[in-house]
């Protein structure tokens, strides 16, 4: 049994406990079934990539995380992947690491909460893994002041453990304080967290840190250097079991272990090689069962010259065969080339009997919809889960527009109510229709049931929207402060709605989109209504759509 079936069994058995029903549950949306693979979503912290976007401000973190995770949910996903150590630093209460300058801007300032523990907690009520993603040796990024780190900083503390290389500082894999270091960072971690799994990515020795001169990459330093890293991979694993045996330990290395003109026993590629770029030997980790799962990092697309996806999946599933390592595979969907066929690499993962599942990297691609990606996810693992075969890649339809010719947009002439609750919203009548823009609607309702997400796709022109998922804000909602009439031209944009092309009536107002309100009601399933008397819209989110 996997750990999060473990996880999703405790979370219903709580609710059956506090509640006396599983009603708690349904708050949080669908939760995968025990039966289900892997859903992961890498959350990268580093640079706040994917989160946070604000600093010092503990009740802003907390409440994106929530809508984060929410959104995760939603597509279908049971396991979020959250750096909680992107720099030697961090997102949790040590004895050992300084507090992230990610939260606050300063690091070793203490964020006035325990992110981690908050995020664990938000995890494990909705049934969902929390995976504690360390990248195990980087200091900084850039940068090789040790007086810009804060003073608790065991970097600073001991700089005799650190190496540089290309303006930016690592802990020194060869030094055995380093390796008993992180293996106490982890053991810290586990010991006081609730989490599923302790999680490394691909980043070992700085990639192509170079050789002593008159070295080979097969000669005995780099060896040597693979032997550190894999007595740090073993002393990791084995010191996890020691405190909680149902943790479990993963790593995310390079997609390609050697090709196979390095080595007949690699793959038939030609891209960068874990084994000799940063020294990590992910084919001893597996052989040797010092980790319970494999991400493989295959972010190329099927047919890549250099590196087919295909051709990969096939070299790692031989790989974990007759072992208890469980196989994963990482999905690059922060590529166009790999986003736009994401659906069909995963059919191709149907294909290998030891693929258990999919990791994606990362959150931002997801919640963008990059290419449609998580469009198609979310109906893939939706026909998936109703025991229906998976579905293909959305045919080329073309959405429709109903409307035709230029026309007056008279500029609010309707008041709006929400739930019974005035909402000031700019609003434009187009011949005795209220048209709204999308992203305003989406806004107003992310906290109802009728929550649904947009997003513009530029290489489509198409605007795709999600339903079920809370509004992502991006700054371009309208103010409150109402336009004058203008003139609205028909919108060529193309509106999907959960990846099905729609036809709604729209138009082109000072460069946004602005739809027909019942259109949009019809599509998302929310009641409209219309009090002549006081020239008041109503929008009811706890009925649906009447004509």
């Amino acid at each position: 049994m996997k750990k999060w079936m473990k996880r999703l069994t405790a979370a219903v058995l709580g609710a059956v406990l506090v509640m006396g029903s599983l009603g708690s549950l349904a708050a949080y949306g669908a939760t995968p079934k025990a039966d289900d693979d892997m859903r992961a979503v890498w959350i990268s912290t580093v640079y706040s990539a994917d989160y946070p976007s604000t600093q010092n401000n503990a009740e802003a973190q907390k409440a994106e995380f929530i809508q984060k995770l929410d959104q995760a949910q939603a597509l279908g996903l049971n396991t979020v992947v959250v750096q909680i150590r992107p720099k030697g630093d961090a997102f949790y209460e040590s004895d050992l690491n300084p507090w992230s300058a990610v939260l606050t801007g300063t690091q070793g300032k203490d964020p006035g909460y325990d992110p981690m523990e908050f995020m664990i907690e938000e995890t494990h009520k909705r049934g969902m893994e929390f995976h504690a993603w360390m990248n195990p040796y980087r200091i900084t990024t850039s940068g090789v002041d040790l007086s810009a780190l804060s003073a608790d900083n065991m970097a600073r503390q001991h700089p005799d453990w650190i190496l540089t290389y290309n303006n930016a500082m690592y802990y020194n894999p060869a030094k055995e304080e380093v390796k008993q270091y992180i293996t106490d960072t982890v053991a810290e971690v586990v010991e006081n967290y609730d989490v599923d799994a302790i999680h490394f990515d691909d980043y070992f020795y700085p990639s192509n840190y170079p050789l002593p001169e008159g070295e080979g990459r097969e000669g005995s330093a780099a060896n040597e250097r693979r032997e550190h890293v894999n007595d740090l991979i073993e002393m990791v694993s084995k010191r996890i079991k020691s405190i909680d045996s149902s943790v479990e330990f993963g790593i995310s290395p390079m997609g390609i272990w050697k090709n196979s003109s390095s080595d007949p026993a690699g793959s038939a590629t030609k891209g960068s090689e874990g084994y000799y770029t940063v020294y990590g030997d992910a084919k001893e980790w597996v052989e040797e069962g010092w980790v319970d799962y494999i991400v493989p990092q295959i972010y190329w697309e099927t047919g890549n010259s250099a590196a087919d996806y295909e051709t990969l999946v096939k070299w790692w599933n031989d790989l974990v065969e007759g072992t208890d390592v469980d196989l994963y595979i990482g999905q690059g969907i922060y590529k166009d080339s790999v986003a736009s066929e994401i659906v069909k690499e995963m059919q191709i993962n149907e294909k290998y009997k030891n693929v258990d599942g999919s990791f994606f990297f990362s959150l931002r691609d997801l919640l963008n919809d990059r290419q449609g990606c998580a469009t198609a996810l979310k109906s893939y693992y939706a026909e998936k889960d109703a025991d229906t075969p998976a579905v293909s890649v959305p045919d080329k339809q073309e959405p429709s527009q109903t409307n035709t010719g230029k026309k007056t947009a008279y500029a609010g002439r309707a008041n709006l109510q929400i739930d019974g609750k005035t909402v000031e919203m700019e609003v434009y009548t187009i011949d005795d229709y209220s048209y709204f823009k999308l992203r305003d609607i989406a806004k107003a309702l992310t906290a109802t049931d009728k929550k649904f997400d947009t997003v513009w796709v530029e290489a489509d022109q198409a605007i795709h929207l999600q339903t079920g998922i809370p509004y992502t804000i991006n700054g371009t909602e309208t103010a409150v402060k109402q336009g004058s009439d203008t003139t609205a031209t028909p919108s060529t944009a193309k509106l999907y709605v959960d990846g099905d092309p729609q036809s709604a009536t729209a138009y082109t107002i000072h460069d946004y989109t602005y739809y027909k309100l019942r259109d949009i009601a019809k599509l998302v399933d929310f009641g409209v209504t219309w009090d002549e008397s006081t020239a008041t819209i109503g929008i009811d989110t706890t009925t649906g759509y009447k004509a």
